[in-house]
């Protein structure tokens, strides 16, 4: 085995939000170098990584240039050059997830047509190059609103993505490529966490229920284990090891899917990274998302991904009134109440609906643990000076 831990080793990460913070806190555990990219100087990562570097992630030389420093290269954002990975890849620097699994998701079209060329259950859809074509298949029956619009590159945190219920909304979308999807009648948003390492090990975590913000398009709270049927669970897992081999990826795939009124599980879409939906792990699980994802891409062996305690996860976003310097309001209120945990991503200035952090509450009895995470959901509040 390479000695990754307190030596010459290096570990490239592309991106340097939170997500690259909080995959830091398990590599200053294992003392391994880290070295990080990001295009903004006040990234969250900056103060806890070796080596910062500011730059475009979608820039092929930029890329290059910063991979050819590490032994191994990863991401904790989907927008980076996939053209640069290929090339540092070629020239013997590994990269997890490689440029391969990466390409096939990056493009939500791309992601869609993978699944139905490989028997993966997901919601109905079409591809449109352009907003005029979305319109003429409205127009000629081909396409019934109501339906899942998605761009089909840079969405993220419910950007990319609207519900068209009537003939208006389609006024307000970009022009680009897109996704139309059949509007599926549902119980229940899920998403399973599956690790994958070069050796072929594999490890689901527990399936997790989501529960969204009534009008934006962005995950309020995070539940495990989700309250639905040991069955459903079940097939839930088996489906996200599917899907975790076909894309043959290595590292976390955050597989979000749906349940339908019938139980049948269907794909939505997939993050090659830690993801928001395993967020509660660092407080609830025997091995946590973050730590997970460096023993894969490190083909190290996999932790345990069984829960300890009954996990629940609020995300803390910018209230939709304030933008500018940040201030996070009544936050000693909430440490007051027993198993919360605030996580604060770094960010320096709040907008509205921003992801600025996150907080976990955990108890054996889930449904009180669920109380109180509406009680921390009311009082912290993300406002500006």
């Amino acid at each position: 085995m390479v000695n990754y831990f307190s030596s010459d080793f290096k570990l490239g990460i592309l991106g340097g939000g939170q997500l690259g913070k909080m995959m830091l806190y398990e590599t200053r555990k294992y003392d391994i170098q880290t070295l990080v990219l990001d295009p903004s100087n006040e990234a969250p990562c900056k103060i806890s990584c070796n080596y910062f570097e500011q730059g475009d992630l979608m820039d092929y030389d930029t890329v290059l240039n910063f991979g050819r420093k590490a032994d191994v290269v990863t991401f904790e954002i989907e927008g980076v050059n996939v053209d640069a990975l290929k090339k540092l890849e070629s020239e013997g620097i590994k990269t997890y997830p490689s440029a391969n699994t990466l390409e096939k998701i990056q493009n939500k079209a791309v992601q869609k047509k993978f699944y139905e060329e490989k028997n993966i259950p997901t919601a109905d859809f079409e591809v449109f190059d352009t907003l005029k074509e979305l319109n003429q298949a409205i127009e000629n029956g081909k396409i019934e609103i109501p339906f899942v619009w998605k761009g089909a590159t840079g969405g993220y945190d419910g950007k990319g993505v609207s519900v068209i219920k009537k003939t208006e909304d389609l006024n307000s979308l970009p022009e680009g490529e897109c996704v139309a999807e059949k509007l599926i009648p549902l119980k229940n948003e899920l998403a399973v966490i599956v690790a994958r390492n070069p050796s072929g090990e594999m490890k689901t975590y527990p399936v997790v229920e989501m529960e969204f913000h009534p009008t934006v398009n962005q995950v309020e709270y995070v539940i495990c284990p989700a309250r639905i049927d040991e069955k459903v669970a079940e097939l839930a897992r088996k489906t996200a090891e599917k899907v975790s081999e076909a894309f043959e990826h290595v590292g976390l795939l955050a597989v979000e899917m749906f349940q339908t009124e019938d139980d049948r599980i269907l794909i939505n879409e997939v993050a090659p990274r830690p993801h928001n939906s395993g967020h509660y792990s660092i407080e609830a699980s025997y091995t946590n998302q973050f730590e997970q994802h460096i023993r894969a891409i490190l083909d190290l062996p996999l932790g345990n991904t069984d829960s300890k305690v009954g996990g629940i996860m609020v995300n803390l976003v910018g209230d939709k009134d304030h933008e500018g310097d940040v201030v996070y309001k009544n936050i000693d209120e909430i440490m007051k109440m027993d198993g919360v945990t605030p996580h604060i991503y770094g960010k320096k200035a709040t907008r509205p609906f921003r992801k600025m952090g996150h907080v976990t509450i955990v108890d054996k009895d889930l449904d009180k643990a669920r109380k109180v995470a509406e009680k921390v959901k009311n009082s912290i509040k993300v406002i500006s000076k």
